[in-house]
Protein backbone atom coordinates (compact mmCIF):
# COMPACT_ATOMS: atom_id res chain seq x y z
CA UNK A 1 0.00 0.00 0.00
CA UNK A 2 1.40 3.15 -1.19
CA UNK A 3 1.42 5.99 1.83
CA UNK A 4 2.80 9.06 0.10
CA UNK A 5 4.47 10.32 -2.80
CA UNK A 6 6.26 13.28 -2.92
CA UNK A 7 9.47 15.31 -4.64
CA UNK A 8 12.60 15.45 -3.06
CA UNK A 9 15.13 17.82 -5.47
CA UNK A 10 18.53 18.72 -4.36
CA UNK A 11 19.63 21.80 -3.32
CA UNK A 12 23.03 23.67 -2.71
CA UNK A 13 21.17 26.18 -0.49
CA UNK A 14 18.44 24.00 1.17
CA UNK A 15 17.87 26.25 4.05
CA UNK A 16 16.85 29.19 1.47
CA UNK A 17 14.91 26.88 -1.12
CA UNK A 18 12.96 26.11 1.94
CA UNK A 19 12.93 29.71 2.87
CA UNK A 20 11.61 30.28 -0.59
CA UNK A 21 8.40 27.99 -0.65
CA UNK A 22 7.59 29.44 3.08
CA UNK A 23 7.72 32.26 2.27
CA UNK A 24 6.41 33.29 -1.70
CA UNK A 25 3.86 29.39 -1.33
CA UNK A 26 2.96 29.50 2.15
CA UNK A 27 4.57 25.66 3.08
CA UNK A 28 5.20 24.43 6.25
CA UNK A 29 7.99 22.82 7.63
CA UNK A 30 7.00 18.86 8.21
CA UNK A 31 10.88 18.36 9.30
CA UNK A 32 14.13 20.41 9.12
CA UNK A 33 17.66 19.48 9.30
CA UNK A 34 20.81 21.33 8.07
CA UNK A 35 20.90 18.51 5.29
CA UNK A 36 16.96 18.01 4.56
CA UNK A 37 13.68 19.81 4.83
CA UNK A 38 10.38 18.43 4.21
CA UNK A 39 7.56 20.70 3.26
CA UNK A 40 3.50 20.61 3.68
CA UNK A 41 0.77 23.07 2.41
CA UNK A 42 -2.13 23.55 4.89
CA UNK A 43 -4.33 23.59 2.34
CA UNK A 44 -4.51 20.16 0.76
CA UNK A 45 -1.58 17.83 2.08
CA UNK A 46 0.57 18.83 -1.18
CA UNK A 47 4.17 18.20 0.08
CA UNK A 48 7.93 18.44 -1.49
CA UNK A 49 11.56 18.07 0.13
CA UNK A 50 14.99 19.64 -0.53
CA UNK A 51 18.18 17.69 0.50
CA UNK A 52 21.79 18.80 0.36
CA UNK A 53 23.13 16.45 -2.94
CA UNK A 54 26.36 16.15 -1.18
CA UNK A 55 24.43 14.43 1.62
CA UNK A 56 25.92 10.70 2.59
CA UNK A 57 22.48 9.69 2.03
CA UNK A 58 22.45 10.04 -1.12
CA UNK A 59 24.70 7.13 -3.88
CA UNK A 60 27.73 8.16 -4.56
CA UNK A 61 27.94 9.99 -7.64
CA UNK A 62 24.17 10.55 -7.60
CA UNK A 63 25.21 13.39 -5.80
CA UNK A 64 23.71 16.68 -7.82
CA UNK A 65 21.34 19.63 -8.01
CA UNK A 66 18.45 19.34 -9.32
CA UNK A 67 18.03 20.01 -13.04
CA UNK A 68 15.38 20.18 -15.72
CA UNK A 69 12.88 19.62 -12.99
CA UNK A 70 9.50 22.29 -13.53
CA UNK A 71 7.41 22.17 -10.34
CA UNK A 72 3.76 23.14 -11.12
CA UNK A 73 1.68 25.03 -8.62
CA UNK A 74 -1.76 25.64 -9.54
CA UNK A 75 -3.38 28.96 -7.86
CA UNK A 76 -6.69 30.59 -7.77
CA UNK A 77 -5.32 34.31 -9.02
CA UNK A 78 -1.60 33.90 -10.55
CA UNK A 79 -1.30 37.46 -11.57
CA UNK A 80 -1.53 38.49 -8.20
CA UNK A 81 1.24 35.82 -7.07
CA UNK A 82 3.25 37.35 -10.16
CA UNK A 83 3.07 40.55 -9.06
CA UNK A 84 3.65 39.47 -5.16
CA UNK A 85 7.06 37.25 -6.67
CA UNK A 86 8.27 40.09 -9.38
CA UNK A 87 7.84 43.01 -6.10
CA UNK A 88 9.80 40.60 -4.16
CA UNK A 89 12.96 40.17 -6.40
CA UNK A 90 12.15 36.65 -7.45
CA UNK A 91 13.84 35.66 -10.86
CA UNK A 92 11.36 35.73 -13.47
CA UNK A 93 12.41 32.90 -16.18
CA UNK A 94 9.03 33.64 -18.23
CA UNK A 95 6.85 36.56 -17.92
CA UNK A 96 3.33 35.76 -17.30
CA UNK A 97 1.56 34.61 -20.25
CA UNK A 98 -2.04 32.92 -21.10
CA UNK A 99 -1.82 29.66 -23.12
CA UNK A 100 -3.64 28.42 -25.81
CA UNK A 101 -4.10 25.12 -24.22
CA UNK A 102 -5.59 26.57 -20.93
CA UNK A 103 -2.95 27.99 -18.65
CA UNK A 104 -1.97 31.54 -17.77
CA UNK A 105 1.04 31.10 -15.84
CA UNK A 106 4.24 32.99 -14.59
CA UNK A 107 7.76 30.68 -14.45
CA UNK A 108 10.32 31.49 -11.68
CA UNK A 109 13.21 29.89 -10.19
CA UNK A 110 13.97 29.17 -6.74
CA UNK A 111 17.17 29.49 -4.85
CA UNK A 112 18.56 26.32 -5.98
CA UNK A 113 17.52 26.46 -10.09
CA UNK A 114 14.73 24.41 -9.91
CA UNK A 115 11.73 25.81 -12.27
CA UNK A 116 8.64 26.72 -10.39
CA UNK A 117 5.20 27.00 -13.06
CA UNK A 118 2.71 28.85 -11.34
CA UNK A 119 -0.50 28.45 -12.88
CA UNK A 120 -4.27 29.12 -13.24
CA UNK A 121 -6.40 27.05 -15.29
CA UNK A 122 -8.32 29.24 -18.07
CA UNK A 123 -10.51 28.67 -20.67
CA UNK A 124 -8.60 27.06 -23.60
CA UNK A 125 -8.99 28.67 -27.19
CA UNK A 126 -11.27 27.53 -29.52
CA UNK A 127 -8.42 26.46 -31.53
CA UNK A 128 -7.50 24.09 -29.31
CA UNK A 129 -10.41 22.63 -28.55
CA UNK A 130 -11.31 22.04 -32.27
CA UNK A 131 -8.34 20.39 -32.74
CA UNK A 132 -7.32 18.54 -29.21
CA UNK A 133 -10.80 18.54 -28.09
CA UNK A 134 -9.69 20.40 -25.03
Amino acid sequence: MLLSCYPVLGSTDVAASARFYREHFGFDTAFEADWYVSLRHPDGGHELALLDPAHESVPAGYGAAARGVLVNLEVDDVDEIAARLAASGVPIVQALRSEPFGQRHVIVSDPGGVLVDVITEIEPSPEFVAAFGG
